[in-house]
């Protein structure tokens, strides 16, 4: 971060950080991390530092969010993805291990991983879920 010597600076960093955060919530790529108390307890902070690690590696913008426990214990670490008007795909037992084959084929290569896949949605990314 550049050293900050007015208040010029200051408010010039306030508005880039302002449109960086606009871009990150109206994009057209979400992807959905389980982090309640059973999905971090099966890897799910893990499988979160792995796909962050990976959309910058890769340099793909997506939104990134976590929410709570949906009431699948048993399926848990759970990743959604959804991409445009693309129905919400539902991967399960996700691991850090799984992370760079589900960025690369659903997120670059535009391919549904069928072997990982638990349920697929009619939710877009307009939606606010």
């Amino acid at each position: 971060m550049p050293k900050l010597k007015s208040l010029k600076d200051l408010n010039s960093l306030r508005e880039e950080l302002q449109k960086d955060v606009v871009l990150r919530t109206h994009m057209e790529t979400r992807i959905i991390v389980g982090m309640g108390s059973c999905s971090i307890s099966t890897g799910a902070r893990e499988v979160m530092e792995a796909i962050m690690k990976e959309l910058a590696r890769k340099k793909i913008i997506a939104q990134v969010k976590t929410v709570g426990c949906i009431g699948m214990c048993e399926k848990e670490p759970l990743v959604n993805i959804v991409q445009g008007d693309e129905p919400m795909v539902t991967y399960a037992h996700v691991t850090p291990e799984m992370v760079p084959r589900l960025i690369e084929e659903h997120l670059v290569q535009g391919k549904v991983i069928q072997e990982w896949v638990m349920a697929r949605l009619n939710v877009t990314a307009k939606t606010n879920h």
